[in-house]
């Protein structure tokens, strides 16, 4: 065990789980399926000015929708509403915190207008993310995540990737069962 090394480790763990379990499943999305909203009310990716809650972020021609805190119950959430959070709140605001990304955050990001771009946002932010754990080496592991975590700032940074990768993996495979909800539902025929 003496060739064990954390940072590998960490490494294999999203790497696996995202080259045998969600990618494949995720390709060739379509818009439909990223906008579809299966109940009342959802949350969403939409056309600035369209939505219905309290405060709509971004800075492009569509925005997502939230609040802070989030109503009880929380809305229903669509595909294109997590890869949103996914893209922005769990990778995008960390790389520009630890791995030299531009800043953002919900209010400035610019989400995608199509199912292919929020993919090519995604892919786009876990490279980043995934190369950045790997620059850190063991050393890097070890150290403070720094203020940019908040109440968490003396979590090491292995902690920070242990959460993101329970993060990555809950979130994205929330995605392929709405995937898979919608294609039982949109079945030809029905």
């Amino acid at each position: 065990m003496s060739d064990l090394t954390w940072n590998a480790e960490l490494g294999d763990q999203i790497t696996w789980h995202w080259d045998n379990q969600v990618r494949a499943r995720i390709d060739g999305l379509t818009d439909d399926e990223y906008f579809w909203e299966p109940v009342p009310d959802c949350w969403n990716v939409r056309p600035r000015g369209t939505g219905t809650a309290p405060v709509q972020g971004g800075t492009g021609a569509v925005t997502i929708d939230f609040a802070f805190p989030a109503p009880e119950p929380e809305p229903f959430t669509t595909i294109a509403w997590r890869l949103g959070h996914v893209i922005v709140g769990v990778l995008a605001m960390r790389n520009a915190s630890h791995f030299g990304r531009t800043p953002t955050d919900y209010m400035s990001f610019e989400y995608a207008e199509t199912a292919a771009g929020a993919l090519a946002q995604l892919d786009a932010e876990y490279a980043t993310w995934t190369s950045g754990v790997a620059s850190l080496g063991e050393d890097g592991l070890a150290r403070p995540c720094g203020p940019a975590e908040g109440s968490y700032a003396e979590r090491s940074m292995a902690a920070l990737v242990l959460h993101i990768n329970r993060e990555l993996i809950h979130h994205l495979s929330e995605v392929s069962l709405l995937r898979d909800l919608y294609a039982h539902t949109h079945r030809k025929g029905n």
